[in-house]
C-alpha cells in the first residue's frame, strides 16, 4: 500500500477536511525532489482545490556554460513557483499524525488566521530520552538557525540569525528509567521546535537522526518518535472541531514495548 492510500480522514465537511498523515510522507514538495505529498492527495482528492492556499516562491541557480567559462561557469538565479493546495500547517516527514487542510480560499484565511493568533491547539505524544522529573514543565527558549549545521535550528546560546520566540509546553504521562513518554502542546509553530526545545533541556527525541544522532534506535521505532495526537480550531459556525489520531501501527507497538521497561 502506497503512502498516499495509508491517508485516512479524520473529519470532513464542506470548508475542511483533517487526515491522519502517515510516518514518510512529506506534506508538500520542496521543488527539488518528485516524491508523493499530501499535495498529491488533495489534488486527486478535491480538483477544486488545487489553486487554494498560498504558493511557494523559491530560488534556484542555473549553471549557464558558455565559450569562454570552461572551469567556471556563469550561474543565473531564477524563481519557481512550489503549489500548495489546502496547506495551512505542516509537520515533519517522520512525524504521522493529525493534519487539517482548506477546501476554498476562505476556509484558508479563516484556519490560518487562527494559527497565526495562536487560537489553534496543539497536541503531541513523543518519546524522549532521560527520565524527566518533574511531571509538567514549560519550556520558553527563542529559536534561530544552528551555527554548525545548516538543516538544524537552535534554541542554544550562539544561535545565528534572527532569533524568533518560541514556547512548548510538556506534562510526562509516563515514565521509565531511562525514557520518558510526554504530551507535548507547542504555544507557537516554529519549524522543528519540539524537537530543538527537548534538545535544548537535554531530552531529545528518541529517534531523531538530526538533532541526536549518537543515540542508538530504540522501541523498535525507525522514524521520528513524534505522533500529532491531537487539534482543535473553530469552524466558521464557531463551533469548537476537536480532533484526535490514532497512533500508527509502529507507534503502538513502541508505546508496548515502553510498557515493559523498567520504572
Amino acid at each position: 500500500m502506497s503512502l498516499l492510500d495509508q491517508i485516512k480522514i479524520l473529519y470532513e465537511d464542506e470548508d475542511v477536511v483533517v487526515i491522519n498523515k502517515p510516518s514518510g510522507l512529506i506534506v508538500h514538495s520542496d521543488g527539488k525532489t518528485s516524491e508523493p505529498s499530501v499535495t498529491d492527495w488533495v489534488i486527486e482528492k478535491y480538483p477544486e482545490a488545487e489553486n487554494v492556499g498560498e504558493p511557494l516562491i523559491m530560488n534556484r541557480e542555473v549553471r549557464v556554460k558558455n565559450k569562454e567559462s570552461t572551469p567556471n561557469s556563469k550561474f543565473l538565479t531564477n524563481n519557481f513557483t512550489i503549489l500548495r493546495p489546502g496547506i495551512v500547517h505542516r509537520i515533519d516527514r517522520e512525524t504521522s499524525g493529525v493534519l487539517v487542510l482548506a477546501k476554498n480560499q476562505e476556509a484558508f484565511e479563516f484556519l490560518k488566521k487562527q494559527f497565526q493568533n495562536r487560537e489553534v491547539e496543539k497536541i503531541y505524544h513523543a518519546f524522549v530520552w532521560g527520565d524527566i522529573k518533574k511531571d509538567e514543565g514549560t519550556v520558553n527558549r527563542s529559536i534561530g538557525k544552528s551555527k554548525k549545521d545548516f538543516r538544524q535550528w537552535s534554541a542554544q546560546r550562539g544561535a545565528r540569525g534572527e532569533m524568533r520566540e518560541a514556547i512548548t509546553e510538556y506534562r510526562v504521562l509516563k515514565r521509565s528509567r531511562e525514557i520518558t513518554f510526554l504530551e507535548i502542546r507547542p504555544k507557537t509553530g516554529r519549524t522543528h521546535q519540539i524537537r530543538v526545545h527537548m534538545k535544548a533541556v537535554n531530552h531529545p527525541l528518541l529517534c531523531d537522526s538530526l538533532y541526536s544522532p549518537k543515540h542508538p534506535p530504540e522501541l523498535g521505532l525507525k522514524r521520528l518518535a513524534l505522533h500529532a495526537y491531537g487539534l482543535k480550531f473553530r469552524n466558521f459556525k464557531g463551533e469548537i472541531i476537536e480532533i484526535k489520531a490514532p497512533y500508527s501501527e509502529d507507534f503502538e507497538r513502541a508505546l508496548e514495548q515502553f510498557e515493559s521497561l523498567p520504572k
